[in-house]
This record gives structure tokens, C-alpha cells and sequence, in this order.
């Protein structure tokens, strides 16, 4: 069966204030295009479908026309993720199953099956769905949706997020009564996972990682939560997200994991560039009118500029960068200190870096494991 995997559109997330809503259509017009042109027989999206759990109306509107063009080539499987609201995503189910498209939130709800395309469920039960082609081929999924105690109204109990993560999983796990290639997709943070700048820090330190020995035994764990497309231990992969949402991507290509999935395991996996958003770039200029030019020559890009200064800009030359369209960032460094004075910099940091330093200025010792994690747990976006 031939898969596509991507994850964590977040539409309508803007960039610093900018609205990106004809970069989110177009992107799922070019996932429409790939799976049309290489004959996909199910997409995947592991979770993050929109950016808030309320999003606009525009935000919506480019969802449910972009997901039924895509099912109208293949059928698609959505999980929900910690940005969505997963009753709220999940409250067209009905209608989105006669189109083909199957959504799973943290009610682990049992798609409708059936015949309904080349491809369509045949079983499905809590957290887990069984898909056919045409061709007779089937692929077992265990479908998790972001994991917590409060999307799944669970109480709180002695048990550790791992002993909880593990029950989880074995959910999904319990439809496998015959041996079928099969697909672990989830929105989870696996310990060792490398995160971006557009990702609220995600459980560092340990509060909400899941080591990968929890992963279940499959031939594909179809990933989303990580916005850098990256591969960790055998065969757990996230796709990444499709667009770049932050700065510290600029350079990086993003793209969408397309593979054959068959009794023989992982077949022709590949990576397919999605060239549809606007791509972000970092540039340094020394002084504004040299940023103008670098600006302009740079015109098809979004713009994080760093200027070298020896003093600090007029309201004038402001005014002649901030009208340069591309421009979403200015940074101006005045080299300004006097000899000997050092510059302190919080440029990078992660939350838990930041409470780790004030903790230890504070307190002159370093905070401890139990509480770092109770810290990040606070920070967690349920």
C-alpha cells in the first residue's frame, strides 16, 4: 500500500504577527498534487491540524476544502494533536466518513467501515483501524492521538507518565489478532527528538518524553509533534511540518515521507520536497542601506535581518525597511559596549534553561529533576 505521512499543519499559525492563510491552501493543493501523481492509496496526518483550539473561520474553510480534494484521491487518517481540540475536530466525523476521511481523537472512537474508494476501513476498534486497497493489501493502525490524563479524563494516579504511556499504546495495540504490515502514528515527543523555535518547549527534561523502547513493535511509527523532519532509532519518523514556521529553519528543506508498505515491511521510502510556502531565510547587513539592497534582492523569501551598527537607526531609515514587504524581522546590533562589558544574552534559550539559571542565582544550587519536571508539567498546553 502506498502511504504518504506529514503532520503538524498548524493552520492558521501566523509568523510574527503575518498572515500566512494562501501558503496553508497552497500547501495542501500540493499534497493533493503528490498523492494524485504518485498514486497514493492513504495520507497520514499525525496531529497539529490547526495552530489553536479555536481557529478562524478562514482557517477551517482551507481545511475541510483541502482534506476532501486530497480524500477524492485517497482516503486520509487524521490523529489529533495538542494544539487541536479534539472534540471540536472531531464533531464532523460523520459527515467526513462518507468523504473518505477518517478522524481519531482522545475518545479513540471506531471509524465507520467499509467500502467508500480504491482504499476504506474493513475493522477498526479503539485506537486501531485496519485499511484495504484494491488490491486486497491491508495495514494495521494504532492510532494515538496526543497523549494526557486530561484529554483522556483521566484522574490523577500514582502511575508514571510512562506506565501511562504504555497502557496507551497497548490499546491501539489489541485489534492485532492477525499479522498485517502495520503503523504506530502518534503526536508524541520521543526522548532524543530534536525541537525548533516554532515549538513551545515540549517537555524537556523529561515530564512528558516517551522513550522509544515504549514504542510498539510495527513496521512504521508515522510521528508528529516535531516540526524537523528526522528519523530516531529504526523506524520512528516524523515527516516534520510542511512549512517553516520559525527562523531557525531557515535552510531547511521540508518535506513529506512517501513509502510502500507491504508483507515484506518499509519499501521505496522517500523524502518529497513541499515547495508551495514561503521559504525563510536569515541575512546581516552592515547598515540599513545595505539591508534594503540585500531586501529587495531577496524579494521571494521572508526575511529575518540582522544589522551591524555603529549607531542606532533613524526613524527615517526604520521607516524604509519596514516598507519592504519581505522584511517580518529586524534586529539591530549597536556595537555600543565599552571595553571589558560583557553582554548577557537570553537569545535561544529554552524555558528550562531560563528557570535552571534563575533557580541557581536565586538559590546557588541546581534545581532538581523532580523540580524541573514539575515546572515543564506546569507549562504543558493541554
Amino acid at each position: 500500500m502506498k502511504i504518504l505521512h506529514t503532520s503538524d499543519l498548524h493552520i492558521g499559525k501566523k509568523l510574527m504577527g503575518r498572515e500566512r492563510y494562501a501558503e496553508y491552501r497552497a500547501v495542501l493543493s500540493e499534497l493533493c498534487s503528490i498523492c494524485r501523481e504518485r498514486g497514493a492509496e492513504l495520507m497520514l496526518i499525525a496531529g497539529d491540524v490547526f495552530d489553536t483550539y479555536t481557529p478562524s473561520a478562514e482557517a477551517e474553510e482551507i481545511f475541510y476544502s483541502g482534506v476532501k480534494a486530497i480524500a477524492e484521491v485517497c482516503p486520509v487518517l487524521i490523529i489529533s494533536g495538542n494544539h487541536d481540540d479534539y472534540v471540536r475536530l472531531t464533531a464532523a466525523s460523520a459527515l467526513a466518513q462518507e468523504l473518505n476521511v477518517y478522524i481519531v481523537g482522545n475518545n479513540l472512537q471506531a471509524v465507520k467501515c467499509g467500502s467508500n474508494g480504491k482504499a476504506f476501513p474493513v475493522q477498526s476498534g479503539c485506537g486501531w483501524v485496519i485499511f484495504e486497497n484494491a488490491s486486497g493489501e491491508r495495514v494495521y493502525i494504532n492510532a494515538l492521538p496526543y497523549p494526557n490524563e486530561a484529554r483522556f479524563k483521566e484522574g490523577r494516579t500514582d502511575e508514571t507518565f510512562e506506565e501511562k504511556a504504555a497502557r496507551w499504546i497497548a490499546t491501539g495495540e489489541q485489534g492485532k489478532a492477525e499479522k498485517l504490515p502495520s503503523i504506530f502514528l502518534s503526536h508524541i515527543f520521543v526522548a532524543g527528538g530534536a525541537v525548533s523555535d516554532s515549538e513551545r518547549e515540549i517537555d524537556l527534561g523529561g515530564a512528558r518524553a516517551v522513550p522509544l523502547t515504549l514504542l510498539p513493535a510495527c513496521d512504521y511509527c508515522a510521528l508528529g509533534h516535531l516540526h524537523k523532519r528526522q528519523r530516531i532509532g529504526a523506524n520512528a519518523y516524523y515527516s516534520g511540518a510542511p512549512m517553516q514556521f520559525s527562523f531557525d529553519e531557515a535552510g531547511a528543506e521540508k518535506s513529506v515521507n512517501f513509502f510502500d508498505l507491504t508483507v515484506d515491511g518499509v519499501q521505496n521510502l522517500i523524502n518529497i520536497p513541499i515547495t508551495s510556502a514561503r521559504r525563510l531565510i536569515r541575512l546581516q547587513a552592515n547598515g540599513a542601506d545595505d539591508g534594503i539592497v540585500l531586501l529587495q534582492s531577496n524579494a521571494q523569501y521572508f526575511v529575518e535581518l540582522t544589522l551591524n551598527l555603529s549607531e542606532p537607526l533613524t526613524a527615517n531609515q526604520s521607516a524604509q525597511l519596514h516598507q519592504q514587504e519581505n522584511l517580518v524581522s529586524l534586529k539591530a546590533e549597536v556595537q555600543s559596549l565599552q571595553s571589558g562589558e560583557e553582554r548577557v544574552s537570553y537569545k535561544d534559550k529554552t524555558a528550562s534553561q531560563l528557570f535552571s539559571e534563575y533557580y541557581k542565582s536565586r538559590y546557588g544550587a541546581e534545581a532538581s529533576a523532580e523540580l524541573l519536571a514539575l515546572f515543564l508539567s506546569l507549562t504543558e498546553e493541554e
